[in-house]
């Protein structure tokens, strides 16, 4: 398969995007009455730390908010404190101590919070937050934090049109002959390659390998193995390259290796590509998760099922709405609404109801007035590779 064209490296967020995410922020401490408001993250995953200072996160990092104050941010290793400065040049980088939530209370001090609530984003571990929490109440602002990720500005968009593109590129490097004969570790190397030497940065990359005449797989692995590929096995993947935290593509594809699929193979690539366009179709403002839902009934009505989630929010981490197809209905259906602006992955993984075969497809799509719009340029459909 042919490379894909892929943009020039991403340069990183500009000013206005940032102080427009600042600004957000500063409206919801002002709606509950908080003057100071503590950011948590930890080991690069859904981190406000990183959408507000730029700081990806390495082991661990702390951020506190004061309108008409700078921003402290926190860092956990001492050796990465220069690097958080490059990064994060708005911010007050400083090294975070071997008792962090120590530290922010004495800025809390210092910046006269006293006794006064503080507002908290982020899962901060318990004995951080008993120190935080003694003599104030804290504020949990994770699901206004949450609100403020969902709808994308232009910039964030045309940021995750990039890391679509680059996620396109290490589907393409995946699937160059040889894959058979390879193994699993070999074709993460090549997905791996496809984006780093491109600028790009990790997010996931899980690949499902199991022989069509005698499958034992309904989704991808979440880590590969050391299993050669053989003719008549069935690849499915799941892949995202990022180009700053959590702003990554999605796709999802299932691949025949050097040999056609199997009838079983087929119907349900045939379901799923039918779930696939019938759920994308409904992508547009004022469509409720439910109607999503409704419209993967093809699904059930073949007798298959799903194991993964047929829908999530996408882009800046993993949001609302999380849905599965009737048959996966592991939680109730949110009282959810899309918006313009939103982006989500359609993803219908569709198995058999013993989880011994499915097959993948679906990729990351933007809300618009119109309907969906795709971010990625890889064909789509049942894939053939060698």
């Amino acid at each position: 398969m042919t490379a894909l064209a892929v943009p020039a490296v991403f340069a990183g967020f500009g000013p206005a995007e940032m102080a427009r995410r600042r600004s957000a922020l500063e409206a919801v401490m002002e709606r509950e009455g908080l003057a100071h408001v503590v950011l948590y993250g930890a080991n690069r995953s859904g981190s406000a730390v990183s959408w507000l200072t730029g700081w990806p996160v390495t082991r661990e990092a702390h951020v506190l908010v004061t309108p008409g104050e700078r921003d402290v941010l926190l860092v956990s290793f001492f050796n990465h404190v220069p690097e958080a400065r490059r990064r994060a040049a708005e911010a007050d980088v400083r090294f975070a101590g071997d008792a962090p939530a120590t530290t922010l209370v004495e800025l809390l001090v210092e910046r006269g919070a006293g006794g006064a609530p503080v507002g908290l984003i982020g899962s901060l571990p318990y004995d951080q937050y008993a120190v935080l929490a003694e003599g104030r109440r804290v504020l949990d602002l994770n699901r206004a934090h949450t609100r403020l990720r969902l709808r994308k500005s232009e910039e964030e968009i045309a940021a995750l049109r990039t890391a679509a593109a680059l996620t396109d590129a290490a589907a393409a490097a995946l699937l160059e002959p040889p894959v058979v004969g390879r193994t699993e570790h070999e074709l993460v190397a090549r997905v791996e390659h496809a984006y780093v030497s491109r600028g790009g940065m990790h997010h996931i990359h899980y690949l499902g390998i199991t022989p069509m005449s005698a499958p034992d797989r309904s989704v991808p692995a979440q880590w590969p193995s050391d299993r050669p590929v053989a003719a008549g096995d069935l690849l499915t993947f799941e892949l995202s390259a990022a180009v700053a935290p959590e702003y990554s593509g999605q796709l999802l594809r299932t691949v025949c290796l050097a040999a056609e699929p199997t009838p079983q193979v087929r119907e349900l690539h045939d379901v799923a590509e039918a779930a696939l366009s019938a759920v994308a179709d409904r992508l547009r403002p004022g469509v409720h998760a439910q109607e999503l839902v409704d419209a993967a009934e093809v699904i059930e009505e073949a007798g298959f099922t799903t194991v993964d989630d047929l829908v999530h929010g996408f882009g800046g981490g993993y949001l609302p709405p999380v849905l599965g197809s009737r048959s996966r209905a592991i939680r109730p259906t949110p009282d959810f609404t899309l918006e313009a602006g939103m982006t989500v992955v359609v993803q219908p993984n569709v198995a058999t109801p013993d989880g011994r075969l499915g097959v993948q497809t679906g990729e990351l799509l933007l809300v618009t007035e119109s309907g969906p719009e795709r971010l990625h340029t890889f064909p789509r459909g049942l894939v053939r590779a060698a």
